[in-house]
């Protein structure tokens, strides 16, 4: 069944091995930040660096692989819309929104809503780190500087995810303005049987 998140909020949930989590972007230039730990032991949880140092890259695509801390796969990409995602920047909190939009209010932002969605799986905050900021566009220039585009998802462009091992998956609507062409949007996501595709 397709749920939403809606917008500037995040959820979690459990996903077993084999199945497939279907991120939707039903309005399009709405950034998800994915985060997930091993359900049998949190303290292994998704790797920013292992995966970009594995992947050989910082571009994430079909048949790319997310790492976890372990180097173990926790999922692979096996259908995108998009192919341009983000895994170098940390999610937005209310310290990105001090530092980024100081004339706004800050929000707890992803990171927070995170922190709150995991607290019910008994994981602390300490261990929310860089998420896969799925349909984010980063840029990096030959000097390295970045640069955070508008996404180029439309609407109705998604990214399909095989579950490399049980996990509880952090899931969020982005709520900082330069990541989502500064409008706020819903995410959807599905939980699909092992094969589907």
């Amino acid at each position: 069944m397709r749920q939403t998140i809606q917008p500037r909020s995040g959820t979690a949930f459990t996903i077993k091995k084999g199945e497939l989590l279907k991120v939707i972007d039903p309005e399009g230039e709405q950034v998800a930040d994915l985060y997930a730990f091993n359900e049998h032991d949190k303290e292994e949880f998704i790797s920013s660096g292992r995966s970009l140092d594995y992947n050989e890259s910082i571009q994430f695509k079909k048949s790319s692989k997310l790492y976890s801390n372990r180097s173990n796969v926790m999922f692979e990409i096996v259908e995108d819309t998009v192919e341009d995602h983000d895994f170098l920047l940390t999610p937005c909190s209310v310290d990105t929104f001090k530092h980024f939009y100081p004339d706004e209010a800050p929000v707890p932002g992803c990171h927070g809503n995170l922190v709150a969605a995991f607290s019910e799986f008994d994981i602390p905050e300490h261990h929310v780190c860089t998420t896969f900021n799925t349909f984010m566009n980063v840029e990096v220039d030959s000097a390295g500087k970045i640069a955070v585009l508008p996404p180029k998802s439309k609407a109705g462009d998604y990214t399909v995810f095989e579950a490399k091992m049980d996990m509880i998956v952090g899931l969020t609507a982005c709520s900082a303005g330069e990541s989502n062409n500064f409008r706020y949007k819903p995410i959807q996501f599905e939980i699909l049987p092992a094969n589907t595709l």
